[in-house]
């Protein structure tokens, strides 16, 4: 994957400064201590609360600076990518921000942090700051392990800890009450591909039909590989993972639960896995949800995790609490989607359904051209466009044809006036706002049907901005349409489309539709989608 960056070595510096130039760093500044210290801090932290610091290798934005803020940390020491911070560098962080009321260090369960927090707790309190730190160990995919790793838990222990540090609670009540909510965590997380710590040439290990389960934010491999599967079906594999590691004392406790962005999810698809654990067995059990937002990613990891807390009413308390950082999402309750009632829409069937075999007959075989001229479609838009051209006529097409008993076949009109109505419910894309358009148009015409449809398709080009040349279904239509009004044939109105269809091949540029933005190299010797599927639609008529 293509990476926007300088050096490996200067990311995380140029990165935190940037940050501080944004309107989520406009509260924090750091400590003059670069490239060794990298220490991002409140501007005017309260001196007479507990200091609240966290931190650790760099890679998982927004944490940990992302949470420095009221309401949460006073401070965050940054490392290397996915590398633990100096010694020195916390202890800065320690001496620049802790008072009388002392600090709290919240450390993920990985070794180096372990261990180059601990020193510097020692070395602080040898300078005579109180300092405690609380190790967080949320992860259960190796659920034998001695030292379960410290992963998006993390984030719900800033929280906790610095909503007991704004409460004015002495030290060791605000460790205490992390370490209750640290011990009620629970983590597993999902990828559809590792991440690439900028490494030039690194693949994924995983393949094109698998899925890894219970990964670190390392990218460490994960528990297990599984088949890929669908949304729903890999939410119920996380779920089914995590509700089996709930010891059998909680079986009657509410629960919140956090999903992660493990890095480079879309927020479509995350916004859907919420809808897919929404419908798990164990959504039964929780009655708030934090997310779905990036909070302790792993670089452009495809994956999410899940974490479940048990809540009380102080750690619910706690994380509903307002808080500083842009980055925490909140916590709101688990419910149902708000819905209100559809208003009375006009009817699309205004008129009662009459027959001609002709017009069915034309419908019917239109229909089966277009259907059977999706793929082929959709690969020629590819090429210029977002490859979908030939399913929004297909879905059209589908459309009509589930219609058709409905329809007033025997008045061009009327038919042309319903036919509109469809496509404006159903259709997708501008194609179909265009066809729903002309057909409107002609629909309210008092010319006969053939003059009607060429009024409408004025009526189109006024409104979609399109005239023949400008490389577009028009180049296709418009002759189609005066050969049809002038002979009545259809041969004659497929040869001219055809003709249209094929002259988009050699214009240089288009003037209107989404291939305007497309380089005039990659439309040459390229027809245009619309115009091609109105060739191939009458190509079609004409033939039956």
């Amino acid at each position: 994957m293509k990476r926007f960056f300088n050096t490996r070595e200067t990311i995380v510096t140029e990165a935190l400064d940037g940050f501080l130039r944004s309107a989520a760093g406009q509260h924090l500044c750091r400590l003059d201590g670069y490239p060794d210290t990298c220490v991002i801090m409140q501007r005017e932290p309260e001196r007479g609360l507990v200091s609240v610091i966290s931190g650790g290798g760099s890679g998982h934005e927004p944490a940990h600076a992302g949470f420095v803020g009221r309401g949460m940390l006073t401070a965050a020491v940054c490392g290397a990518l996915f590398a633990s911070p100096c010694v020195d560098a916390i202890v800065a962080a320690i001496l620049a921000t802790t008072g009388e009321a002392g600090c709290l260090l919240v450390v993920k369960n990985y070794t180096g942090d372990r261990l180059n927090f601990g020193l510097a707790a020692e070395r602080a309190r040898a300078l005579g700051k109180q300092v405690e730190m609380v190790i967080v160990g949320d992860d259960i995919a190796l659920p034998d392990s001695a030292t379960p790793r410290g992963v998006a838990g993390t984030v719900l222990a800033h929280k906790l800890a610095g909503y007991g540090a704004a409460q004015g609670w002495p030290l060791t009540r605000v460790a205490q009450f992390v370490r209750d909510g640290a011990g009620r965590m629970r983590t597993i997380g999902m990828a559809l591909e590792d991440c690439n710590p900028y490494e030039p040439g690194r693949a994924s290990r995983l393949a094109a039909d698998e899925a890894e389960l219970g990964l670190g934010i390392h990218g460490e491999p994960g528990a297990q590989r599984i088949a890929l599967a669908s949304a729903s079906d890999l939410m119920r594999r996380v779920t089914e993972t995590l509700e089996a590691s709930l010891p059998a004392t909680v079986r009657n406790t509410r629960f919140a639960v956090v999903l992660n962005n493990l890095g480079c999810v879309p927020e479509v698809e995350m916004a859907l896995l919420l809808e897919a654990f929404s419908h798990t067995r164990l959504a039964r059990r929780v009655s708030h949800v934090i997310g779905p937002a990036p909070l302790m990613t792993a670089l452009d990891m495809n994956g999410f995790s899940l974490t479940l807390i048990e809540l009380d009413e102080s750690i619910t308390h706690a994380l509903q609490a307002p808080a500083q950082p842009p980055a925490w999402p909140g916590m709101v309750p688990l419910g149902s989607p708000a819905v209100a009632p559809m208003p009375v829409m006009p009817d699309a069937f205004p008129y009662p359904a009459s027959t001609d075999p002709t017009v069915r007959a034309m419908l019917e075989h239109g229909a089966k051209v277009l259907i059977a001229n999706e793929a082929p479609l959709n690969e020629l838009d590819g090429k210029i466009g977002d490859g979908d051209a030939g399913s929004t006529f297909a879905g059209a097409a589908r459309e009509i044809t589930a219609a058709l008993d409905r329809l007033p076949m025997a008045d061009p009109h009327q038919l042309m006036t319903t036919v509109s109505n469809i496509l404006t419910q159903h259709a997708g894309g501008s194609s179909g706002v265009l066809f729903a358009i002309m057909f409107s148009a002609a629909g309210r015409s008092r010319a006969p049907w053939r003059e009607a449809l060429r009024e409408g398709l004025e009526h189109m080009m006024a409104c979609g901005g399109a005239k023949p040349g400008d490389r577009t279904m028009i180049d296709a239509l418009y002759p189609a349409l005066e050969a049809l009004a002038r002979t009545g044939s259809l041969t004659d109105a497929a040869l001219a489309a055809r003709k249209g269809a094929d002259a988009t091949t050699t214009m240089e540029t288009a003037r209107a539709g989404r291939a305007a933005y497309v380089p005039s190299a990659h439309v040459r010797n390229v027809p245009d989608p619309g115009a091609e599927a109105v060739a191939r639609l009458l190509e079609g008529l004409a033939r039956g």
